[in-house]
């Protein structure tokens, strides 16, 4: 079983920064891209960020220049880093990953979420 758990959400003012964290913890496997989502209320799951394993990165155009997503392999983590938070950040962020098991077939896995709120 491989399992995502996300922390480092909160309540933070306009202008703020947070910092998310995002652990696969588990035997046996490997992962491949990671990526972090984020829903807001009454709108549609959007990506964020992603990252590969080589360090290869992509973000929304609404947070680019202000978002910074990085992993470390040895710990099967990735963190994003938000700056510069506005009220429209605010959603719950999710972290996937894909894995790759030792053995069958690469798989993706779903973090249960963090909420992010921006508000002064």
């Amino acid at each position: 079983q491989v399992h995502l758990v996300e922390s480092g959400g909160g309540l933070v003012q306009p202008g703020g920064s947070l910092r998310l964290s995002c652990a696969a913890s588990g035997t046996g496997f490997s992962i491949n891209n990671m990526a972090w989502y984020r829903q807001a209320p009454g709108k549609e799951r959007e990506l964020v960020a992603v990252i590969t394993r080589g360090g290869i990165t992509n973000y929304a155009n609404s947070v680019k220049g202000r978002f910074t997503v990085s992993r470390d392999n040895a710990k099967n983590t990735v963190y994003l880093q938000m700056n510069s938070l506005k009220p429209e950040d605010t959603a719950v962020y999710y972290c996937k990953a894909v894995v790759l098991p030792t053995t069958g077939y690469s798989f993706e896995r779903w973090g249960r979420g963090t909420q992010v709120t921006v508000s002064s």
